[in-house]
């Protein structure tokens, strides 16, 4: 009988071009399909587990998202020795091994003072922890956060600012700038984000361990982006089997006629902001600091390069004609400067 009324709906709803509304099936139908919506989803993430586990990993997730355990592999030796033994494993052992041929671990190196909004935050609390890494774990202050745009093309303005503060007007012709992209700083101190800092500031021994030395660099951007990747699908595999179709999931607020708010997320490039301010039911200041933002910086007032710029430093060029090493550096940090120009 509930196929007969599919097939009906079909006939009746599906012959134009609005999209057919499923209620009209009945609460019973209707719930069935949101129902399978969820076996779907969880279909696509099995089918997703197995490309990794056969092609890129050539091991189980839950192999790989034990390198974070201090009794399997916690460390940078216990992950050139899981490379060794994973001989035609997957694209990951590939990679490792090009690494270390050459040499991504000493290549676009950068101070290692990390930044992390935290992400997928839940009920019971984020999955990767918020916070700052800077060879030792430290709260976030939000309010610590400036933008300098004295060496940016942008007009004059209260510089550094806080992002409730400040301004975003374009200017080709001002006197010191050089790029389009302001100079985010944390209490005036240079940050990487990206998902090196999510998993650092997490406590993942084996990113803080491939960190020893206090610098970030090609190689341990890379694993971390592998890794957090391992860590993440079983993790979305819970989610969708909580899912419960027909709950609330999303809150509606009202806006207010005057005040600020702020919202903090980590995309996958890395911390992510949104701040504005609204007088009279208006908004009359909003600023966005992209994760390219604060990997790609310009100078500050003070002369302190940002993330790329020192990473950048000392990168070995073939008299200007092979640019292969300045490509694994900036790749390593997967920039869009679209976002960041806003």
């Amino acid at each position: 009988m509930a196929r007969a009324r599919l097939f009906r709906h079909r006939q009746t709803k599906g012959a134009g071009t609005a999209k057919p509304d499923l209620r009209a099936l009945g609460p019973a139908l209707y719930s069935t399909l949101l129902c399978l919506e969820v076996v779907r989803i969880l279909g696509l993430l099995h089918g997703f587990r197995r490309f990794l586990e056969d092609t890129l990993f050539g091991d189980r997730l839950e192999a790989v998202a034990a390198l974070d355990s201090a009794a399997a592999l916690d460390s940078a030796a216990a992950l050139d020795e899981w490379r060794d033994g994973a001989a035609g494993r997957g694209d990951m052992g590939r990679f490792l091994d090009v690494a270390a041929a050459l040499g991504l671990k000493d290549l676009g190196t950068a101070p290692g003072a990390l930044l992390s909004y935290g992400a997928y935050h839940g009920d019971t609390g984020p999955l990767f922890s918020p916070g700052v890494w800077q060879g030792g774990a430290a709260a976030l202050d939000l309010d610590a956060i400036t933008e300098d745009g004295s060496r940016s093309w942008l007009a004059g303005g209260p510089s550094p600012a806080h992002p409730y503060d400040g301004a975003t007007v374009p200017d080709a012709d001002a006197r010191d700038g050089y790029t389009w992209c302001k100079a985010p700083r944390l209490g005036g101190v240079v940050m990487e984000v990206g998902a090196l800092a999510r998993q650092a500031v997490d406590g993942h021994p084996l990113i803080r361990d491939l960190l020893a030395g206090g610098q970030s660099n090609v190689r341990a951007r890379v694993v971390a982006r592998l890794l957090e990747v391992a860590r993440t699908i079983p993790a979305m595999e819970t989610w969708a089997r909580a899912l419960r179709p027909r709950e609330p999931f999303c809150g509606h607020g009202r806006l207010a006629e005057d005040g600020r708010g702020h919202g903090v997320t980590e995309a996958a490039r890395g911390s992510l902001g949104h701040w504005l301010r609204v007088e009279g039911g208006r908004i009359v200041n909003y600023q966005i600091i992209a994760p390219t933002t604060w990997n790609f910086s310009p100078r500050d007032a003070g002369g302190t390069r940002g993330v790329l710029e020192q990473a950048l430093l000392g990168t070995p060029v073939d008299d200007g004609r092979d640019t292969v090493a300045v490509q694994h550096v900036m790749r390593s940090f997967d920039p869009c400067m679209v976002c960041t120009v806003h």
